[in-house]
């Protein structure tokens, strides 16, 4: 029988929270753009999932991902650690910016459905300036919180400064 530290256990539940909460939104910067341009019809729908799943897997899973930290960086007595600072700072921005991006992904499910409805049937589909500007704040936003999940990462399971 395999012997498990409750610690180890945490651990990966701590990486298995980061991956249910950012693995999707880390392909949105592909994904987006791509559905934008062959498949316009589709982003009120897909701005709407993205903006169920912030409910439903972001914004819990950060939470998850922030207790499990904790514990983690109690147990073993690692707030000194400059890596738990960067895990840290990380959680917070993302917990600080996420509410904007939840904001944001719904109303750009009503803008985009907007544009679909005015688009003619079979015509090309014309972005309203709003909705693009939106989008185009949140696709810089989105890449900038991928970047600061990667760090996170790297700095959790590199451990720079132990």
């Amino acid at each position: 029988m395999l012997a498990l530290s409750s610690y180890s256990v945490v651990v990966a539940l701590h990486v298995i929270a980061v991956l249910a909460a950012y693995g999707l939104p880390l392909a949105y910067p592909l994904m987006l753009p791509y559905l934008r341009r062959t498949h316009p019809r589709a982003m009120p729908g897909v701005h709407d999932v993205q903006h169920r799943l912030n409910l439903l897997l972001t914004g819990p899973g950060t939470i998850i991902v922030l207790g499990l930290g904790l514990y983690l960086a109690a147990k073993e007595d690692l707030f000194s650690e400059p890596w738990v600072h960067v895990g840290l700072a990380a959680i917070l921005l993302i917990g600080a910016i996420g509410g904007w991006v939840v904001g944001a992904s719904k109303r750009m499910a009503e803008l985009s459905g907007a544009d679909v409805a005015a688009a003619p049937g079979d015509g090309p589909v014309t972005w309203s300036a709003e909705y693009e500007a939106l989008y185009s704040r949140y696709a810089k936003i989105e890449i900038l919180l991928g970047l600061i999940v990667l760090i996170a990462v790297f700095a959790m399971v590199a451990k720079p400064g132990a």
